[in-house]
């Protein structure tokens, strides 16, 4: 059975689900926006344990325990940074593996629920509607155990594209 999406207007690190995905630096030291926000809610020992996976590649996902996040895992993967096709003309792609890596990560520890943020549409300035698009693609594919899966949106504007492109999906 294909999860159930929703999109939600909130903060992914108050989420009580079973993992929460953050957007993290390939280095997967504590950085800035979502991935800030969750290594000052998790506590010290989230860097910690960051700091023992050897970094993680663009595209790829890891996982650690989530400390003191109502989540039971912290799923980080490193989404692109938008360069408007000046290099590889990967970005789309790299960001979809993302959310497939992230999926298949939890799906092997056997998460039921998962949360998402926005990858890469913050400072790495990926195009919020093209992400959206790619992000649900990606969870609609998804063949698992998983059965819900929350697009976490830290702003209005993202949680009206979430729920615009949702909305045009049921209707199909």
């Amino acid at each position: 059975m294909a999860p159930v999406l929703k999109a939600i207007l909130g903060d992914i690190t108050k989420l009580k689900v079973d993992a929460i995905v953050n957007a993290a630096q390939s280095s997967l030291v504590r950085g800035g926006g979502v991935d800030g926000s969750i290594h000052r809610a998790a506590g010290g020992q989230l860097q910690e344990e960051c700091l023992t996976l050897n970094g993680c590649e663009i595209g790829d996902a890891k996982a650690t325990k989530a400390y003191r996040l109502p989540a039971k895992y912290v799923i980080h993967t490193v989404g692109p940074v938008w360069r408007t096709r000046h290099l590889e003309g990967d970005e789309q792609e790299l960001l979809a593996s993302c959310y497939r890596k992230s999926l298949e990560v939890a799906d092997r520890l056997g998460v039921r629920s998962i949360g998402f943020p926005a990858i890469s549409t913050g400072i790495y300035g990926f195009p919020k509607e093209l992400a959206t698009k790619i992000a649900i693609a990606e969870a609609r594919s998804f063949i698992g155990n998983i059965e819900s899966i929350f697009f976490v949106c830290f702003d209005e504007e993202t949680y009206a594209i979430y729920e615009r492109v949702l909305a045009a999906l049921r209707k199909d």
